[in-house]
């Protein structure tokens, strides 16, 4: 059996760009020297508000004026862990006309770039990335059931702790799961004076969200058959 490890499988910027879009709460939008916080997205996330579209082209596009928009998001993790913030993610475009945080249609948006900041660094998401990839399908759920895992089960993370290589040291303080998404669970591993996260990857990535309970339970499976010495048992 392959070890668990920060080198699992991840997801791509796009994905994790899509999926914070679909599953965020609220946002920020900047037009017009306006800061607008849109504070309920309804369960539609950002782009039930806004709807992008490649930049215009042809004679026309140089003579319209546009209204400059960027809009603002960022990724809290859902359970109590240290530095919670896990992602900002801004999207600057243009409007055809001023920004109606009142409208009844969404926006019309002209996608200018996307970047997806995070403790990795800053990378970039083209519209064409963008429409590509998927929302990941545990993004809407995660935050319930990241809670209901630390309020509920407890118990499961020294069990999950036993897939960690190489084990914690005893200086850990705590260790709680700061994430969920197709791929795996991420454990955050927290230290007197640090933190780190550690994933462990789903033998398989999920396709739908009815594969994600039986998935983890496949991994508190897989911990319960290693010994006290980490050793798989036969």
């Amino acid at each position: 059996m392959r070890p668990f490890s920060n080198r699992a499988a991840t997801p791509t910027a796009a994905e994790r760009v899509r999926s914070i879009l679909a599953a965020a709460h609220s946002m920020t939008v900047v037009s017009d020297g306006q800061h607008t916080e849109v504070r309920r997205l309804d369960g539609t996330g950002a782009m039930g508000h806004f709807h992008l579209h490649a930049p215009f082209e042809g004679p026309d596009a140089q003579t319209s004026t546009r209204v400059p928009v960027r809009l603002e998001l960022t990724d809290i993790a859902p359970t109590p862990v240290r530095d919670r913030l896990r992602a900002r993610v801004t999207l600057t475009g243009l409007l055809i006309e001023p920004y109606d945080p009142d409208a009844a249609t969404s926006t019309c948006m002209e996608f200018g770039q996307a970047v997806l900041e995070d403790a990795q660094g800053r990378a970039y998401v083209t519209l064409h990335a963008l429409g590509a990839a998927d929302v990941d399908p545990i993004a809407t759920s995660e935050a319930g059931m990241l809670t209901h895992f630390v309020d509920d089960h407890s118990e499961f993370v020294p069990l999950l702790l036993r897939l960690v290589r190489p084990q914690p040291d005893s200086g850990m303080l705590r260790a709680l799961p700061v994430a969920v998404d197709r791929y795996g669970v991420t454990l955050r591993l927290e230290y007197p004076h640090t933190h780190h996260d550690v994933r462990l990857p789903f033998k398989t990535p999920v396709t739908d969200i009815e594969q994600a309970g039986p998935q983890i339970h496949a991994l508190l499976a897989t911990a319960r058959r290693f010994s006290h010495t980490g050793h798989l048992l036969t």
